[in-house]
């Protein structure tokens, strides 16, 4: 376990657009927000299909706390392999965030709270631990091929969810995107990818 979740517990500036997963219907869904006529701000999702490749900067990956308890999202991290604060309240669930990068969403921020998509990034992370030495500042690509099923039993029968059936598929120059930089990267990589790497950061 790489990032250092506590998994056996029982569950209780600019702002990048977002990505979301439904651990339930395995869809993976892009939110964007804008301006209605009359002013007040509307979200826009739609969901993305699969399979699908994105940068992703696992370097950076934030592990913490995450609550939706004053309906916006209260975010207490820290990178990865630094101490993982105190829960703040019964209502912070264990988290993590990263930023990803691709041609049709740009730069885009993805969290989640979910155990079983928690014990998923967890594993991504260590294969990334595992293959990082052997590509010194490179920042992984990662493939979403699809979906797995989980089956939990619980006191109120089998319960399924969904995690993503991903792994890193290649390694490139870190693109200035992720910076907020909007140079491409000086190596041939997937052209999604690439793409977004010209792209600068999208305003919330």
């Amino acid at each position: 376990m790489s990032l250092g979740f506590n998994l056996e517990t029982k569950s209780g500036g600019d702002i990048l657009p977002i990505v979301k997963w439904d651990a339930k219907a395995g869809d993976f869904i892009k939110q964007d927000r804008y301006q209605a006529g009359d002013g007040t701000w509307q979200k826009d999702e739609q969901e993305l299909g699969l399979p699908l490749q994105v940068a992703m900067d696992l370097a950076n990956i934030e592990i913490g706390w995450l609550s939706f308890a004053s309906g916006a999202p209260d975010f207490q991290m820290v990178r990865a392999g630094e101490p993982i604060p105190a829960q703040p309240s019964p209502d912070h669930k264990q988290a993590f965030r990263v930023r990803i990068g691709s041609t049709d969403l740009g730069l885009r921020e993805f969290s989640h709270s979910a155990k079983t998509v928690l014990r998923a990034m967890d594993a991504l992370h260590s294969q990334y631990q595992a293959e990082a030495p052997a590509n010194p500042g490179k920042m992984p690509v990662v493939t979403i091929a699809g979906t797995e099923t989980i089956k939990i039993n619980s006191p109120q029968g089998e319960l399924r969810f969904k995690v993503p059936d991903w792994s890193i598929t290649s390694w490139i120059d870190r693109p200035p995107m992720m910076d907020g930089g909007g140079t491409a990267p000086s190596e041939p990589v997937p052209a999604e990818v690439a793409a977004a790497a010209s792209q600068p950061p999208a305003a919330a």
